[in-house]
């Protein structure tokens, strides 16, 4: 039999000196020649595998299937000796094999072939990546239902639950949670289900009679479970165990964090107890972290308002605000901002509550109003620090206001939010607070209104001819809609049987001009000061909307629900 550092120095090019490394190391520290030159980068992975594929007479595949997979084995095979051993069954209808990543674990192998009665079944080897994405994928399909669960409970669960609700978390995979504790079991789920489903919140919410659970999905909640009310105070102590919050406590409001990891996703989930008549109310905001952070290009917006806004973060001072209700998209418009302009030559810091997603280069505060960290106060810091840019997570009061205005007129650029309707409103706002008009009208250089509308599903969107009146409703004339096609969506598996999966924003951009600035001097009435910004080319929300209805993103309902007044 040929060696497997002959192979890799025909097939591969492997260098004598690199092969004479690998051997002094394995000599000093024993080892297995291949994973040495694996380590100390001579060869990739996927060359060990094909030299050992040619070396042993096993086949290579680089992926193994990911559907029409069989998950029945799952049940007899525990998921951390598949992990430990680096090897998985895979079962499809038209084949059966065991992939391995080290085809040197004979007695494993041996093992695993006994427990599922797989005598003769044939091996291949395939990357560590393949391996361990294939065993979460497997697991996750074969897992119970959290529906399951709660038909399972029964009558006399409740102290045996109670026993368990110590056991401390750690951030383990939920995939290996091997509990059999049933209420263990369900949060589990519980949380495994939201992630998959693409929910940004859970909410756990008690009535007289019942318990319900609901997700948030694209924006809107759905009701997923309704475990028996019996089981209440058990379920939130189970979260608030998990979220290290004083479970005795049922009378104050709380907040904790849970960090988990599902499969190959790092998730991040806050959770808000409060009390309420029928027992503590509990919302879980799920933050996965393995998702990237979105591009300015990513979020929706035209060419030519891209061009716009690339502009404006890059003026060396001034203020840009972005305003919207809760859940509006605008600290992930701020954060795609940052990224766009984060540069070594330019000292950018953030004071926000709560820090939401860690951005490398850049210095983030967290608030802390229980120790007097509060934007004012941080704010004040931050122009200390010798910044080019500020970003404020929202603007709440005066004080915060007057010294961001500061901080934009000696120099810096300073980004922030307000929760108003409409980019005009936010000039009102500024003013109501007790700012004065020519500071906000010498400081203020845009004002950049959003929401978030819901995308239609690519895998069952339909033409179809709409009323008038609909087309009416959010601003489209029969011109306009002419020989255009207007999409909607059916419903099906993918999108959860809503029509839609995703969201984009719909944007309202108001640059102030000398116009605009004079206008703002003379009143601070909002619906003056949007009829003078539409006559200098403003586009409003509404007519962005439309344009994506007419462009196939997204539907006449969604664009009527999130811009009417």
């Amino acid at each position: 039999m040929k060696l497997v550092g002959e192979i890799l120095k025909e097939g591969c090019g492997l260098s004598e000196e690199a092969l004479a490394d690998a051997l002094k190391v394995q000599e000093e520290k024993g080892g297995w020649i291949g994973e040495i030159l694996v380590q100390q980068n001579a060869v990739s992975e996927p060359d060990l595998l094909k030299a050992l594929s040619t070396q042993l007479n096993l086949p290579f595949l680089s992926e193994l299937p990911t559907e029409d997979l069989h998950t029945d084995f799952a049940a007899k095979v525990p998921i951390q000796f598949l992990k430990k051993y680096r090897m998985v069954p895979v079962v499809t209808s038209n084949e059966t094999f065991i992939a391995v990543n080290d085809p040197f674990a004979f007695q494993p192998l041996d093992d695993l072939r006994l427990s599922l009665g797989w005598d003769g079944v044939k091996v291949v080897l395939a990357p560590y990546a393949a391996i361990l994405s294939t065993i979460n994928l497997t697991y996750d399909m074969s897992q119970d239902s959290a529906e399951r669960v709660i038909q399972d409970m029964h009558e006399d669960d409740s102290d045996q639950i109670l026993s368990e609700l110590s056991e401390i978390e750690k951030t383990g995979d939920l995939l290996d949670e091997t509990s059999e504790a049933p209420i263990i079991k369900l949060v589990n789920l519980m949380l495994s289900q939201a992630v998959k489903a693409r929910a940004s919140d859970i909410h756990i919410e008690p009535y007289q009679d019942k318990l319900k659970i609901r997700f948030r999905v694209d924006g809107i909640l759905y009701d997923k479970l309704a475990p028996p009310k019996r089981i209440q105070s058990t379920l939130v102590s189970r979260v608030k165990v998990m979220a290290r919050l004083n479970i005795a406590e049922k009378r104050l409001p709380q907040d904790g964090r849970i960090e988990i990891r599902i499969a190959d996703k790092n998730v991040d989930i806050r959770v808000s107890t409060i009390p309420t008549a029928f027992g503590e109310r509990v919302v879980l905001r799920l933050l996965d972290k393995s998702t990237v952070l979105l591009e300015l290009t990513d979020i929706g917006m035209t060419e030519e308002r891209l061009k716009l806004i690339d502009r404006l973060i890059r003026t060396p001072h001034g203020i840009i605000l972005v305003t919207g209700p809760t859940g509006s998209g605008k600290t992930t418009t701020l954060y795609a901002a940052l990224t766009t302009i984060n540069h070594p030559d330019i000292n950018i810091i953030t004071i926000e509550d709560p820090v939401e997603y860690q951005i490398e280069g850049i210095g983030q505060i967290q608030v802390n109003p229980k120790i007097g960290l509060t934007f004012a106060n941080g704010l004040r810091s931050i122009v200390r620090q010798d910044p080019d840019v500020i970003l404020v997570g929202e603007i709440r009061d005066l004080e915060t206001a007057e010294i961001g205005i500061q901080s934009a007129l000696t120099g810096h650029l300073v980004f922030s939010t307000l929760h108003t309707n409409d980019s005009a409103s936010a000039v009102t706002r500024l003013i109501d607070m007790g700012t004065e008009p020519f500071l906000v009208s010498s400081s203020v250089i845009a004002i950049l209104a959003q929401r978030l509308v819901r995308v239609i599903c690519n895998d069952c969107r339909e033409a179809y001819t709409p009323d008038e009146e609909s087309l009416e409703s959010i601003d489209i004339t029969p011109e306009m809609a002419a020989g255009r096609k207007i999409y909607r969506g059916k419903g099906c598996p993918s999108c959860l049987n809503t029509g839609y999966r995703g969201r984009s924003g719909i944007f309202e951009l108001m640059i102030l001009d000398d116009a605009l600035k004079n206008l703002i001097l003379k009143t601070s009435d909002a619906n003056a000061i949007k009829r003078e910004a539409v006559q200098q080319g403003m586009m409003s929300l509404r007519r962005d909307g439309a344009q994506k209805v007419l462009d196939g993103v997204t539907t006449i309902e969604e664009v009527f629900r999130v811009t009417q007044q």
